[in-house]
């Protein structure tokens, strides 16, 4: 009874992997094997199946949720009298560390971009909005990276503020993950896309409110949908050690990565190394700023252990 309860009175309503995958309908697939091959990253798992079972509802969710808020905008845009061309609608991807955000936002844009229309579809992440290197070392925020302090927040608003206003082009900083820090003097510029995809740690995050109820602009003020990446903590945790394994023989081994000093590290340093890590930084981060933004989500992809996704939450109307 309790549990029906809850249920009833919850702001989402939740499907079985078979429901949703149910909602696909007559959406056709439009990526080759190869492609998905592609899309995927080295450490996730993503398979024909888990692109039509789980991506295409969501695509076919999307195509709904974009035409309908283009058709309120034009109802706005008629009632002020102004003439804009068209809103870009953007989609936030969030979620913690090692649990997929990248490979989900890349097969969102590949799905999207083949729709009928055809649509301009960008993605960016929020990892070239971190401060260089030089300065969280300086402000001895290095140890927080990827927390929310750690961010260039008033420029990410300021790319975002510029995107849906449809200024050209809106710049946004380059991250390698291979040096681990903001390239200088290096931008993506987004030339009004239909659609943006921003992906990121802390996306859905609000922060402290102002008691004097003046106006706070959150990144996710900016998004007409947002997805949550799931998972159980340890289960993140093995993908994370697993992760960090898997990259003394790749992106370690190179001798310009921050991280090549892991590289030659045992199977038992670097799993000692990689959950040290864990538990410090990206744990202390997913229980102080990332989980407790999983409810702010329009829609939760709960994922097992497999890295398949097995329940998914969608936001009521």
């Amino acid at each position: 009874m309790e549990q029906r309860t809850e249920q009833a009175l919850s702001p989402y309503r939740s499907f079985t992997r078979a429901q949703w995958a149910a909602l696909r309908e007559d959406t056709p697939m439009t990526l080759t094997q190869s492609e998905v091959a592609r899309l995927r990253s080295v450490h996730d798992r993503l398979d024909m199946q888990e692109v039509e079972e789980i991506y295409l509802p969501l695509s076919r969710l999307l195509s709904l949720y974009v035409a309908a808020t283009q058709r309120l905008f034009r109802a706005q845009e008629r009632f002020l009298g102004t003439g804009e061309a068209k809103m870009p609608f953007i989609i936030g991807v969030a979620g913690s560390v090692a649990v997929g955000k990248s490979t989900t936002a890349r097969v969102l844009q590949a799905l999207l971009a083949r729709w009928t229309h055809v649509p301009k579809v960008d993605l960016i992440t929020t990892d070239g909005f971190l401060f260089p290197n030089a300065i969280l070392e300086r402000e001895s925020l290095m140890e927080k990276k990827g927390f929310p302090e750690s961010y260039d927040l008033p420029a990410l608003l300021r790319f975002l503020s510029d995107v849906k206003a449809g200024r050209r082009p809106a710049r946004a900083p380059v991250y390698s993950h291979l040096v681990y820090d903001v390239m200088p003097n290096e931008w993506i510029e987004i030339d009004r896309p239909d659609i943006l995809i921003v992906e990121g740690l802390n996306v859905l995050q609000t922060g402290r409110l102002p008691r004097d109820g003046k106006a706070i602009p959150f990144v996710s003020d900016f998004f007409d949908f947002s997805v949550y990446l799931d998972a159980d903590e340890d289960v993140l945790k093995s993908w994370y050690v697993d992760r960090f394994l898997n990259l003394r023989g790749t992106a370690f081994s190179d001798p310009k990565s921050y991280f090549h000093r892991y590289s030659n590290l045992s199977d038992l340093e670097a799993s000692k190394t990689a959950t040290s890590i864990w538990e410090r930084i990206n744990l202390v981060n997913l229980h102080d700023n990332i989980l407790p933004t999983r409810q702010r989500a329009d829609l939760i992809l709960k994922k097992g252990e497999s890295h398949l996704v097995g329940e998914v939450a969608l936001r009521r109307l």
